[in-house]
């Protein structure tokens, strides 16, 4: 049975230089990663990770706790963090905490503390002090995505300069009539996404001297398909139509849209939609939006981890705000020149 000798001395490499470039751990150029990758493939070599951590203390696992892996964001932020683990040499273990307190206790509290995984990415889950500390104490890095975490390094995007950059896109196009989609009370937890990106939305429409008519403040689950029933009551009952729609996220943007076709309404002519996300059907409804990366978000994670467990982390790194992208499409534009009270 070949070994890790073996390998070295068939690709002309040291022994540190083929565990390095077969681990994915460590600076190795890419001409003897590919030597140790062609010896290793020609000997039937697999380096073994079980003596790699025991030799290393490492499991080459990274435990990522999510609300629900049922949603664009969390399934695309999973994406980006896999993909760069896996390039990395390291494993992901998944925890899914959608069930309520006592199975995010059960993670936090039990599974995470059982010293299997390497470091944590929390995903867009407001720790409480005593969980970050507990965590910190079993010196686990841990980078959240989506809010401040004290003591943990964090990504995240500025959703209220965000959301007040939407509204005023719409107010600059000339809107004076703009509704806005929020997302219900029970995704208003941890890090109160739509609560912000609503003050967001409020801000710029008091800025502009607008105001912010109650019964155009609809609220959906963040889905294509509780969007559009929502956006069905306001496009059908209201007196007077809004102009102008932006959604919290681009799913419930697309489920306005799929709505505003009910009612024969044309988008932009008749009504503008906006969403923040980057939603890859976004570009199939010619949506405007305000890409926040997801997946590269997740991989900015996972970096940042990896950098941490190589002792190479920077403290000025503790609190990071994602750079988003202001993507304008065909489903904004001036509102149309008759937008007078329905009969």
């Amino acid at each position: 049975m070949p070994g890790i000798k073996d390998v070295a001395e068939r690709a002309g490499l040291s022994i540190a230089t083929v565990s390095r470039a077969l681990s994915g751990k460590g600076n190795v150029s890419a001409r003897s990663r590919e030597r140790a990758q062609n010896a290793a493939a020609e000997l039937g070599f697999v380096l073994s990770y079980h003596a790699s951590s025991l030799a290393s203390g490492r499991n080459h696992n990274v435990g990522v706790v999510v609300p629900s892996v049922h949603r664009w964001f969390f399934s695309s932020v999973v994406e980006g963090v896999s993909a760069t683990l896996l390039d990395a040499g390291y494993d992901l273990t998944l925890y899914n905490v959608s069930e309520g307190q006592d199975r995010r206790h059960s993670v936090l509290n039990d599974f995470l503390l059982r010293k299997r995984v390497d470091a944590v990415i929390a995903v867009s889950l407001e720790l409480s002090e005593a969980e970050i500390q507990q965590l910190l104490a079993i010196h686990r890095p841990i980078v959240g995505i989506g809010g401040p975490l004290p003591g943990a390094s964090t990504i995240r995007i500025n959703d209220s300069a965000i959301a007040e950059s939407a509204a005023r896109h719409l107010i600059q196009l000339g809107h004076s009539k703009i509704a806005h989609m929020t997302g219900d009370a029970a995704y208003d937890q941890d890090f109160r996404l739509p609560g912000t990106r609503q003050a967001g939305f409020k801000k710029a429409m008091k800025d502009a001297g607008l105001e912010v008519r109650p019964e155009w403040q609809v609220s959906a689950d963040f889905t294509i398909q509780g969007a559009y029933a929502s956006a069905r009551r306001l496009l059908g009952s209201s007196v007077e139509r809004p102009t102008a729609v932006f959604a919290a996220s681009d799913e419930m943007a697309i489920g306005t849209i799929l709505a505003a076709r009910d009612f024969g309404l044309r988008v932009p002519s008749d009504l503008s939609v906006i969403g923040i996300d980057g939603h890859e059907l976004g570009e199939v409804f010619g949506l405007t939006t305000i890409d926040q990366d997801a997946r590269g978000q997740g991989a900015l994670a996972v970096r940042r981890l990896l950098a941490r467990l190589d002792g190479d982390g920077d403290p000025e790194d503790a609190d990071t705000e994602y750079p988003t992208r202001f993507v304008i499409r065909t489903s904004t534009a001036v509102p149309p020149e008759d937008s007078a009270p329905l009969l």
